[in-house]
């Protein structure tokens, strides 16, 4: 029976303007959910509702609010495997990894609810007798979180969990495509006592959503803005963000570079590039763009890297996969037009591509009902490529090589992306300096450009991000506001940089 689910606002089931259906894109016939989809009306509605919730929720005592954080924990690990089905089921990613993405939402609350009893503010010494000074941390107010669906519990959960832990309500927008999974994990969320209003989840088109967004921002009822999803829309964001003085969170796309040095482990280089070029299917932010090779060994490593290619187990995302299907028809009809970036100055060395089909089969794989494609190798891409200069969201990599490490690191912030990267060295000399030359807001040394753990600051430059930082104690900064106080119990009024005691030195003084 196909889920209808609509969006919550203030605990109540909110009005839908449409429908959306959301399928599965390994059977495409497969309806997942039925989606009611809100307006901008709705969206902004939303907003006032979390403005008055956020009050009283404030007010709660940090260290309570962590207690709330646990038990989301809990109640997530005890749903592990269901919530990790559902993702599977509506996106295509592999199980195992679908599970994976879950356990991070847990690892991510076990790391905030200790802030609950942290969220630390200073004491500071005056310049002055007789006077204290004070910094607090203070909830910003109402976010408004936007979310891809690529990553549709875990992603979401490095906004919701830290704005929620720091006293703020929450208006929550998911990828309609991934709406059901979104929907599991607001139930979630909600059966851990979050009081009506505190956490509002819309499920809305991005026309809808941005149209919402912009009323609210003009109502005073949105304080901060979290943005995952294109460099393209992240730029709107962030323009109508900027209009109402406020800097937006935001954790846009990626051209992710993968150096390979002369004294790599090849074998492991192979593994760490066949995980993050192809793992969901290319579709990670973080998916391995370009692998930067040096020429020396560009022939050895091609070779093992291409049988590895296309060696590795496409299809049914419930069995044992590298990747399923793409996400959804728009990425399919996306990633078709990135396969026409192919030039015949370019050597295709992984064998088909485009989608798999019973004429173009995979190995014994047909490919029959999903949007299942060829994971594709490109060598010999140059620096004025569009495939290497832009973000394929999809399976395909890019082959390029170089002569020093200074060209290499010039070939890695070339696209102007700056999320992840990747070096492959045994020469801590080589990692050290392409850490400090690279413009990624991640390094790898001998792993992959995917893959982050909870507890350290997940973000990107250029366009890739605003330099903003989500996961670990580093998001509190994007749902706190510094609050400084001074305390003068001196009983007289003293002038900072006026009253301050003067001790005069004898700077003449020498030593014979």
């Amino acid at each position: 029976m196909t889920r209808q689910i609509v969006s919550v606002v203030g605990g109540k089931d909110a009005a839908s303007a449409s429908t959306y259906q959301s399928t599965n894109p390994a059977r495409i016939s497969e309806v997942v959910a039925s989606v009611g989809m809100a307006d901008a009306d709705t969206f902004a509605a939303a907003c006032r509702t979390a403005k008055e919730a956020q009050r009283e929720w404030a007010k709660v005592p940090a260290p309570v609010r962590g207690r709330v954080i646990a038990s989301i924990g809990r109640l997530v690990e005890a749903n592990a495997e269901s919530l990790a089905r559902l993702v599977t089921e509506e996106i295509g990613k592999p199980y195992a990894e679908a599970l994976g993405e879950v356990r991070e939402i847990v690892d991510t609350c076990d790391f905030f609810l200790g802030e609950g009893r942290r969220l630390y503010g200073q004491t500071v010494p005056s310049e002055m007798p007789d006077k204290n000074l004070f910094t607090f941390r203070n909830p910003v107010g109402v976010a408004a979180v936007i979310t891809a669906g690529n990553f549709p519990v875990a992603v979401p959960s490095w906004y919701l969990v830290p704005a929620l832990l720091c006293g703020n309500a929450v208006v929550w927008k998911p990828a309609e495509y991934a709406a059901a999974s979104g929907h599991a994990l607001y139930r979630l969320f909600a059966a851990a006592g979050l009081p009506d209003g505190v956490l509002n989840v819309v499920f809305a088109d991005g026309a809808e959503t941005f149209r919402g967004l912009e009323r609210a921002l003009e109502e005073g009822t949105v304080q901060k803005v979290g943005f995952t999803g294109s460099s393209e829309v992240g730029r709107k964001v962030g323009e109508l963000t900027g209009r109402h003085l406020q800097s937006a969170c935001l954790e846009l796309g990626g051209k992710n570079p993968m150096v390979i040095m002369p004294d790599a482990d090849l074998d492991l280089a192979v593994e760490g590039a066949l995980f993050s070029g192809f793992g969901t299917a290319g579709q990670r932010c973080t998916s391995l763009g370009t692998v930067i090779v040096h020429e020396s060994v560009h022939d050895e490593f091609l070779g093992r890297f291409a049988a590895a290619v296309r060696e590795a187990r496409i299809g049914d995302p419930g069995q044992e996969v590298l990747a399923g299907p793409l996400l959804d028809q728009k990425f399919a009809d996306r990633y078709e037009e990135y396969l026409t970036w192919i030039q015949p100055h370019h050597q295709v060395v992984s064998g088909e591509t485009g989608r798999i089909t019973p004429d173009s089969p995979r190995q014994d794989f047909t490919g029959e009902g999903g949007l299942f494609y060829h994971p594709v190798v490109v060598d010999g891409v140059r620096p004025d490529d569009r495939l290497f200069l832009e973000e394929t969201f999809g399976p395909i990599v890019g082959v390029t090589t170089f002569r020093t490490l200074d060209e290499a690191i010039e070939l890695a912030n070339l696209p102007g992306y700056g999320l992840s990267s990747s070096i492959y060295t045994t020469d801590a000399r080589n990692a050290f300096r392409f850490r400090e030359g690279v413009s990624a807001g991640m390094v790898s040394v001998n792993n992959s450009t995917s893959g982050a753990e909870a507890h350290l600051p997940f973000g990107g430059n250029g366009k890739s991000g605003n330099g903003s930082r989500q996961s670990g104690m580093w998001v509190l900064d994007q749902f706190t506001r510094w609050q400084a106080m001074n305390w003068d119990h001196s009983g007289r009024l003293q002038k900072a940089q006026m009253d301050v005691a003067d001790i005069t030195p004898d700077l003449d003084f020498r030593l014979p």
